[in-house]
């Protein structure tokens, strides 16, 4: 069976950075919901269409195309007080922004002299990287899962 809209894709996937650094890998295959419901980076999607169970991919992505480019504005110094306690380098807050209403997940990059860091980008943003793939199952996807937009697991819908 072929990739196709409303399929539900099942995959093993390794990312790697602009330096050849693994960055990311499944150890059990991650499910979506094929045809445009953005349930994975588009031209990751676009690259699978088409493609069956055992096919395998490379396929390097631009910032625009993966994670976006770095903003500089989602770079924010706040006092301490606003923050736990416990504040470390690599946890991670939610925020809304001002001016969208979006939630944004800040994560702390430095603390010091009474002030904390946080940075609304992707770790990967600005960054090229490499998705390696290989396609494990591909099926028909459910009416619900069509309907909600998303694949389910093998036991029904969590959510």
């Amino acid at each position: 069976m072929q990739i196709t809209k409303d399929t539900v894709v099942s995959l093993h996937y390794e990312m790697y950075d602009s330096e050849n650094q693994l960055v990311d890998k499944t150890e059990e295959p991650i499910s979506y919901l094929h045809g445009g419901y953005d349930n994975i980076i588009p031209k990751l999607e676009e690259a699978l269409h088409g493609k069956s169970v055992g096919d395998k991919l490379d396929v390097p992505m631009e910032p625009d195309d993966a994670f976006g480019e770095y903003d500089p504005t989602l770079v924010r110094m706040e006092s301490a007080d606003a923050f736990p306690e416990e504040v470390q380098v690599g946890m991670m807050f939610e925020s809304d922004d001002a001016e969208t209403g979006e939630t944004i997940l800040f994560r702390v990059t430095d603390i010091a002299d009474g002030k904390v860091v946080v940075d609304g980008n992707h770790p990967l943003a600005g960054k090229r990287v490499l998705f390696k793939c290989t396609v494990t199952e591909v099926r028909t996807a459910s009416k619900e899962e069509i309907s909600h937009g998303h694949a389910h697991g093998p036991h029904g819908h969590h959510h």
